[in-house]
Order: structure tokens, then sequence, then C-alpha cells
């Protein structure tokens, strides 16, 4: 059929229902349409038929059908856009890190969210107005962070690029390290947490689990430093990209991260001067073999305040985390 659109999603989209997604993607199309289309099979996900609560997963082809017969009563009064202020465009340029013709790595504040919801005035797609530079379109986000992670965050500065960034993430040619500050000390200085993660529907809203219906997820672990048994500074790799796998995964072994208290209760929190702040850091990020350099994209993103003080607080030293970041590189 002329007109027919296929559309990646991209890590970035992924977690989306689905009519979420052409809410962000098609304002004017009435969800009675959207649903029409739907039952009609019109609209299809990788290649099936396909509901509107749909969540969505990176890399998954869908179908639209041609849209551009919008009639008046489909397309909504437009709403005025907010002004971009210069304080939005000083909080986003403070967050860049690495910045070339293709890619752009903020980076990211904890407490702000990647994308819009609700209760969610200022978020990270909404600034990237302020990073468009040279370049004539503004950035693409590729992959997500939890609003209470902080760190690597790439964004694209072109489709092309996005396609690219988006295969290497689904791929998991992409390399990422995390830090994070857990409560006690595992037995083991490292190790391998293999546990099926799902998603349910309780009295505080969504949360994951640890269930054998779930979906794999595997992350490894090294200990870099502790305070005792008080608490102990690890870096992480996932080789997989669920929902609070990183979290889940360490509150399901007895060490939850501090800070979190929505999976490792109140013993998340510590006594004392440490921060009750998330202390889950996105650290690094290496692409082999992306772009023409022979050591691929690789780009490092300084503790946020809070946890540099926690740092500082219990004698931690970040030169140390060297030889466990590279040992970590090594697996999966």
């Amino acid at each position: 059929m002329s007109g027919v659109e296929h559309r990646t999603i991209t890590e970035a989209e992924a977690g989306l229902r689905l009519d979420q997604w052409f809410k962000s993607h098609f304002p004017g199309l009435a969800y009675g349409r959207l649903s029409k289309l739907l039952r009609t099979g019109q609209i299809r996900l990788d290649g099936g038929r396909v509901k509107a609560g749909r969540r969505l997963e990176a890399g998954q082809d869908l179908r639209i059908p041609p849209l551009g017969d919008l009639t008046p009563g489909d397309r909504p009064r437009a709403r005025a856009k907010a002004p971009f202020s210069q304080a939005d465009r000083a909080r986003a340029e403070a967050m860049l890190i690495y910045r070339d013709r293709r890619i752009l790595a903020l980076n990211k504040e904890p407490g702000l969210p990647t994308q819009g919801g609700s209760g969610h005035r200022v978020h990270v797609d909404g600034l990237l107005d302020a990073l468009k530079f040279e370049a004539p379109e503004r950035p693409r986000l590729v992959h997500r962070l939890d609003k209470d992670t902080s760190g690597v965050l790439l964004l694209a500065r072109d489709r092309a690029t996005a396609a690219e960034l988006t295969k290497a993430f689904r791929t998991r040619q992409c390399q990422k390290i995390y830090w994070a500050l857990v409560v006690g000390r595992p037995g083991q200085a490292s190790g391998r947490i293999d546990l099926r993660l799902g998603k349910r529907l309780g009295p505080g809203g969504e949360k994951v689990i640890a269930t054998d219906d779930g979906k794999r997820a595997v992350t490894f672990y090294r200990v870099i430093g502790s305070a005792g048994r008080r608490a102990t500074w690890v870096a992480l790799r996932p080789t997989t990209g669920r929902t609070h796998q990183l979290r889940v995964h360490l509150a399901e072994i007895g060490h939850p991260i501090v800070g979190d208290g929505k999976y490792g209760g109140r013993e998340a929190f510590l006594s004392g001067s440490v921060s009750r702040n998330l202390h889950l850091h996105a650290r690094s990020i290496h692409i082999p073999g992306f772009g023409k350099g022979r050591s691929g994209l690789q780009v490092r993103a300084p503790l946020p305040r809070h946890m540099a003080e926690s740092w500082q607080l219990l004698g931690f030293e970040e030169a140390d985390a060297e030889d466990a970041e590279a040992a970590l590189r090594e697996l999966g």
C-alpha cells in the first residue's frame, strides 16, 4: 500500500504502551481512529496484530498505514508550547560531557526524568532543543535512565546515527558499567546474578519482581571497596536491559542499593550523614568499533554530588575502580 511507513522502536521507547507511542508521534490521531486501525489490522507490530495497551520493546518493527487524511475533527486544538528559558538552556548544557558531529552524551542529573510523564514538567526530552548547536534537527534519545539514576545518556544527532546506536543497544554491543553503593557486604567479591524479572501491579502501583515466568535478566558485579560491613561500593555490568534490573537484582541478593526504598524498604537507608537519595550511577558506556577510532566510543560521567559526598565520607577513591571495570568488560 502506498504511503505505508515502518518504524523501528528505539531503546528510549522501550516500555511505552503502543497508544502512548502514537500519542507522542501522532498527536493528531484520535483514539477512536487508532482503535479502528488496530482492530482492522492496519497497524501491525512485527507483522502481527496488536492491541493499544501492548508494551513496546526495542528493535520491534511497527507498521503504520497512511495517516495523512486526518479530518479536522481528528486534530485536537494545539496547546501553547511553554517558552524555552535561559535557565532550561543552561541546565541542558551543564549536563553535556561529550560532543561530536554524530553524538552527544549527557551526565543526567538524578531526579530528572528522561521523558515526560504524569507530574513531570521538566525532563531530558523537553530540554533537547537547547542541544541542537549547528545541527539542523534536535538530538534524539536512543535509550533511557530511570528518573533517580544519574550518569551517561547518549543522544544521536541524526536519524542514521539513532538507528546505528539503537542496533548497538539491541544487539548488546554496548557495554554499560554502573556504580552503586549497596547496604552490607556481599559474601563474594564478584558474581553473576541471573534472575528473571516481570512487572506486577500492586497497592503502590507497578513494581518489578523476580519471577520464574518473567524475562531473563543477567547482571555481573564486582566489589571495589567497602566500609566494613555497613556499605559496599560495587561496579555492575548488566548484559540485559530490563526495567529496574539492577535495583531488583541487588535487593534480591540481600544488598539493596542505598536510597532505594521501593525495592529495599527501610533497610536501604543508612544512618548518619549518608544521603537518602538513590546511589546508582551510569558510570560509563563503551561501544567497541563505533565510529572511526580503534577503541570505538567511550564516555564516562563524574559522580553526582550526593554520591561524591558519600564516597568522600566512606573513604572511597575513584581510581580504585579501574581494575574492576576492566574485568567486568571481559565478561558476558
